[in-house]
């Protein structure tokens, strides 16, 4: 499956029932030089637009949030050791966290590539 938008400038990647889930290249040029991270804990129930995850550069802190609702399976805890990989690849290895969805339904409100280009041009 593609990736999904958020206008918080999340992506998510579905495999199965688990999506992936990430800040767009856009919205890490935006931060600037990612100092901390800081990934939930698996076991987390979050619902759709919950704060899930901090990320913390030289401009300013910002919340993570969940774009669906469901469990935390995993945190990418590589992040906390290396901050620098959401600069470096925010948009495959710099993923926040892992999360079994609990309404696949939730994913018809999120945005395709097309609708976040063009939704990011209006934001210049």
């Amino acid at each position: 499956m593609s990736k999904k938008y958020t206008k918080d400038h999340e992506w998510v990647q579905l495999d199965g029932d688990v999506a992936t889930v990430g800040i767009t290249d856009y919205a890490q040029s935006q931060l600037g030089d990612v100092v901390f991270v800081e990934v939930p804990e698996a076991g987390r129930q979050v619902g759709q637009g919950d704060d899930a995850a901090v990320v913390e550069s030289v401009k300013a802190a910002s919340e993570v949030y969940a774009p669906l609702s469901g469990e935390i399976v995993e945190g990418n805890g590589a992040l906390e050791d290396n901050p620098a990989m959401v600069n470096e690849d925010a948009d495959n290895q710099g993923w926040f966290f892992k999360l079994k969805l609990a309404d696949t339904s939730e994913l018809d409100g999120l945005m395709d590539e097309a609708a976040y280009a063009d939704f990011v041009k209006e934001l210049d």
